[in-house]
């Protein structure tokens, strides 16, 4: 049975969705403070070898199911990530840039129970209430002691006071998409890698106006700057069949 639940865990078969919106705020955090969230067959995608960066992302999803299947059978979905940049290289050599989940957090059961027979992407239900007021969007949660709010139609928006990054332009390289999720068996010495495929994916800067998030203030990170925040929205997405290697020692 361990072993079915552990071929079962590594994204056996490809899946779809639609993206009706992602939120996104991203931190940035000193590389030596992140370093030990990380399995050491990963490196971090820094910006300027200093900073490394956690991806908070809230997602409104539609229709996921198994790639092939027809729209009725899919789920809808709120989902809210926590993933670190990061980079492997393959046994084959290839250097791949994407992200390692800390934590998944959804609003229904059945996507915790799934998703935690089919990832390794450690899902959890929270009580999410989500407002949008003319583009003025509040997201709140008492188990994640969580409240985040955004002004989605502002124009000209200013990257968050006191970011690393010196413009847009610079702070769109982080902006994704991320080409590939990384699950790590440790005991194992066993990646599993998944390819993300989108479409329409254009990242627009957002204003923040209240970031309150309970994981990010759990994980003891004194240094973390809020250092870019977007949406994108109409994004069909699709992840294929996870690949696994032993990776290199």
């Amino acid at each position: 049975m361990s072993k079915v639940l552990s071929f079962l865990s590594k994204h056996p078969f490809p899946v779809q969705a639609f993206f009706e919106s992602s939120i996104v705020l991203a931190y940035a955090i000193p590389k030596k403070e992140l370093l030990s969230f990380i399995p050491r067959c990963l490196s971090l995608d820094t910006y300027q070898d200093k900073w490394g960066f956690i991806a908070v992302a809230m997602v409104t999803t539609k229709a996921l199911r198994p790639k092939g299947f027809p729209e009725f059978m899919g789920n809808n979905f709120f989902l809210m990530g926590y993933r670190i940049f990061v980079r492997y290289n393959s046994v084959s050599g290839k250097k791949l840039r994407g992200l390692y989940i800390l934590k998944s957090t959804t609003d229904r059961k059945k996507m915790e129970f799934f998703g935690n027979i089919f990832t390794k992407y450690n899902y959890t239900t929270a009580d999410f209430l989500i407002k949008d007021d003319s583009g003025r969007i509040s997201i709140e949660s008492q188990k994640e002691n969580m409240h985040v709010i955004v002004d989605t139609k502002s124009s000209n928006v200013d990257l968050p006071k006191d970011s690393p990054f010196p413009d847009w332009n610079e702070a769109r390289k982080f902006a994704g998409p991320m080409p590939f999720t990384f699950s790590v068996d440790s005991l194992n010495k066993e990646v599993t890698i998944i390819e993300g495929l989108r479409q329409n994916w254009k990242p627009r800067p957002i204003k923040v106006i209240q970031n309150n998030v309970g994981f990010m203030d759990s994980l003891n990170l004194p240094s973390a700057i809020l250092a870019n925040a977007f949406i994108i929205e109409n994004v069909p997405y699709s992840w294929k069949k996870g690949e696994t290697e032993n990776w290199k020692t």
